[in-house]
């Protein structure tokens, strides 16, 4: 199923802590990178909060569920996305 990049962003939000899958390219490398993450793992939160703010830069932070570690996922260059045993595809704007 083909949906567009605001669904995706709207649907990881709405997942209530459940794990999905994602595929996107890192900003930093440039590499298609492949993740299992969460949202809401509280795990190792100090409170102290980040020193950037990740929306401004179409960034996500969530939890990487294979390195036990939050990472940051680039919502500006998704292209896959899997929730609930469903596969959708993101169509890359240029």
């Amino acid at each position: 199923m083909i949906i567009d990049k605001e669904t995706a962003i709207k649907m990881i939000e709405d997942s209530k802590g459940k794990i999905f899958g994602v595929t996107f390219v890192k900003r930093t490398t440039g590499d298609l990178r492949n993740m299992s993450a969460r949202l809401g793992v509280s795990k190792g939160v100090t409170g102290e909060g980040l020193k950037y703010d990740p929306e401004s830069k179409q960034l996500m932070t969530v939890y990487d569920m294979h390195k036990k570690q939050y990472r940051m996922l680039n919502t500006e260059t998704l292209f896959q996305l899997k929730m609930n045993g469903h596969e959708y595809s993101i169509p890359q704007v240029v």
